[in-house]
Formats: structure tokens, C-alpha cells, sequence
């Protein structure tokens, strides 16, 4: 059992950020799309911080921070949510059971950096969301990003994407989205729109700037469906150095008409 003082030296909340939460049950007409059938959702905050913060703030001492939205009567997506944000850190690819089990293992991972550097000051940071970016018909676009640093060097940005079909229930895949034997012809695609980005010719090497496998340019899986194209994001270390941070690439829906499947989440964003 944990002792009292034990409990007065740990402060945990989880809170409902109820000032920054609005039900979106909104319809909202724009020039080139009609937002409907959204999904109610409100933003939850689940927070933990070190026993040595006392009244620090969580920017100068150990904590661990998530927000993520609800969403009204969706189970599924809501544990979908959870996932992907378990994941964004996790050891060796596995994921906690829960949020508070993942706060738990982290700040008994400083206490042990603690005991083991007994005169250090360096604190662990851990801040991740979810963030609705958009909602459409039968659409619920969502980001997952988060920025950990546990000692060493330097902390570690991670961002990843959730394409929720609420017609199907389930976090579509480029395979839902494309028709079958895409792979070649979208990346022939997206390897044009790469090199004008960075700025490259069409015979330039990837060898030395970049960490392609067998130097040769890939897409990931990572992606957001967005209303002008298939927004693609490589996290850090993923095809660059640290330093470089994360790239982006964005595959507009007019370069890849003959790939898209038809009557998906994308069908409403192509223009007649």
C-alpha cells in the first residue's frame, strides 16, 4: 500500500477541460464542402507529476501530460484513440494497458534515474494529444503527437494520424482508400512531389542525405486523409537526422485519380 505521504508528495488529476471543449454537433457549410454527420466529442486532460515538483511548474520539473478528445457513443474510436497515443512511446513497441499505467511506468522511471543520479537536476517530460483536425461525412480526422524526453541528448517528437470511417467504424488503411497493385504508382507519384520539395533533380542519390532503404524513396504508412490530398509525414530518424526534424509531403487527389477507390471518405473532396 502506498503510504500518505507518499500520496502527498504525488499530485494526480484527471480532468475534463471543459473551456476548451466544444460539442460538435455543428453544421458547417464552406465553398467547396458541406461538413455534416459529425461526431460529438469533448476534450479530456489526464495529468501526473513527480513527488519532488511541489509548486513547480510542469515546464521546470518531471510530469506527464495527455489530452485527448471523448467522443460521445463511440467506444471504438475511443479506444482506438487510447492506442495510438499508448503507442507514440512505447518500449520496444508495447504499448501500456491504459494511460495511468503508462504515467505510472514513467515516473517510476525517473524515481529509478533518480536513485542512480542522486545530484542530478535534469527532469523527464512527457506532453502528448489528439486533436480533432477535421470532421466531414462519415469522416473523423485525427492527430496524435506527443514530445517525451527521459535524459540523454535530447527529447524525441513523434506524430501520428487516425482516418476514422464512422459509416465502417475503423481507422481506415491506404489499402481501403486505393485501388489494388497502387504501391508502385504512388510512389512514383510521391517521389516527384519529394524531390521538388527537397529541392532535388530527378537523378540526384538518396544515399547521402537520406535513409532510405537501399537508398531508393519509400512512402510510409503514416498518413492523414485531408480534403485536397493524402498528407504523408516521415517522424524524426524515420528517413533524416535528428536535426532535420519531420518532413511532409502532401499527394494531391487530382495526381492520383486512377488509384482512389470509388464511394470512400475521399469520393466528397473530388470535383466533378
Amino acid at each position: 500500500m502506498r503510504t500518505i505521504y507518499y500520496l502527498a508528495a504525488v499530485f494526480i488529476f484527471f480532468s475534463v477541460s471543459l473551456a476548451s471543449c466544444v460539442w460538435s454537433d455543428q453544421h458547417i457549410e464552406q465553398k467547396d464542402a458541406i461538413y455534416k454527420d459529425t461526431l460529438n466529442y469533448e476534450y479530456k486532460t489526464f495529468s501526473e507529476r513527480a513527488a519532488d515538483c511541489g509548486d513547480k511548474g510542469d515546464s521546470t520539473c518531471t510530469h506527464f501530460t495527455v489530452k485527448y478528445p471523448e467522443f460521445k457513443d463511440q467506444p471504438k474510436l475511443n479506444d482506438s484513440v487510447e492506442r495510438k497515443l499508448l503507442l507514440l512511446f512505447a518500449y520496444d513497441g508495447k504499448a501500456d494497458s491504459s494511460i495511468s499505467a503508462y504515467a505510472k511506468r514513467f515516473l517510476n522511471d525517473y524515481e529509478t534515474f533518480k536513485k542512480e543520479n542522486p545530484d542530478t537536476k535534469m527532469y523527464f517530460e512527457m506532453d502528448s494529444h489528439a486533436t480533432v483536425v477535421h470532421q466531414d461525412t462519415n469522416l473523423v480526422a485525427i492527430e496524435v503527437s506527443g514530445y517525451i524526453f527521459q535524459g540523454g541528448a535530447h527529447g524525441g517528437t513523434t506524430t501520428a494520424f487516425i482516418n476514422w470511417d464512422t459509416k465502417t467504424n475503423k481507422d481506415l488503411t491506404l489499402d481501403d482508400l486505393l485501388v489494388d497493385g497502387y504501391n508502385t504508382r504512388l510512389n512514383a507519384v510521391a517521389e516527384k512531389i519529394f524531390r521538388t520539395n527537397e529541392k532535388l533533380s530527378d537523378t540526384a542519390s538518396l544515399a547521402t542525405n537520406y535513409f532510405f532503404d537501399n537508398n531508393k524513396f519509400a512512402l510510409n504508412k503514416n498518413f492523414l486523409v485531408t480534403p485536397i490530398g493524402l498528407r504523408f509525414l516521415y517522424n524524426q530518424y524515420e528517413i533524416k537526422p535528428y536535426a532535420a526534424g519531420q518532413t511532409e509531403l502532401v499527394v494531391p487527389y487530382a495526381q492520383i485519380k486512377k488509384l482512389l477507390r470509388p464511394n470512400t471518405v475521399i469520393t466528397q473532396y473530388l470535383k466533378q
